[in-house]
């Protein structure tokens, strides 16, 4: 009988691999794009945070659960239109996970606790929220901030990185800088940063 956990995993990987999208990885295989994203947030986790429990590793996991049900198209453009369309990202997916935790035999308050982590709620000062925030980052600079930063405007995407950097620990600014980069992408980085 798995555990808890494993049955969670198993069920949130399982709604991963049901994105119609795909991406081709570095060995050259395919996996849906949800996937591979929840891959690599979940190989960040451990070198963000000391002791991630099973509540912290299924909701980091979780954060982009099924994302694609929901385009962004569906929202508003501008700044208000993608932070509510993220915003609702988050509730449907922390909802989402906290059913999937509870029919494993979790308690309310653990499936509640990852919700609230999947939310967002608490940035800055939760430890946990941080943590999955700061894999959020890392997987984004590693994996999507250059082709990302070809599709944006240069002042805009200077702004974005600014941002991007405010959010993270420092813990994560210190596994950033040892990124490898393109010229570009460093360059940009050290722009933003305020760097010569």
């Amino acid at each position: 009988m798995p555990s808890a956990f494993d049955q969670t995993l198993a069920a949130i990987d399982a709604l991963h691999a049901e994105d119609p999208r795909s991406t081709t990885l570095a060995d050259g295989t395919s996996m849906p794009q949800e996937l591979a994203y929840a891959q690599r947030m979940s190989g960040w986790l451990d070198r963000v945070h000391d002791a991630p429990d099973e509540v912290l590793r299924l909701a980091v996991r979780a954060q982009h659960l099924q994302r694609w049900l929901v385009p962004r198209e569906e929202y508003p453009e501008g700044r208000i239109g993608y932070l509510t369309w993220r915003r609702d990202q988050g509730t449907r997916a922390g909802d989402t996970t906290a059913q999937l935790m509870s029919e494993a035999g979790f308690t309310a308050e653990e499936s509640d606790r990852s919700a609230t982590i999947i939310g967002k709620k608490g940035l800055g000062r939760d430890p946990d929220v941080q943590a999955l925030e700061d894999c959020a980052c890392l997987v984004f600079l590693e994996n999507y901030f250059a082709d990302f930063s070809r599709k944006i405007e240069h002042d805009h995407m200077v702004r974005i990185v600014q941002k991007t950097w405010h959010k993270m620990s420092p813990r994560a600014h210190q596994l950033a800088l040892t990124l490898p980069m393109s010229d570009a992408s460093a360059a940009l980085v050290k722009e933003a940063l305020g760097e010569e």
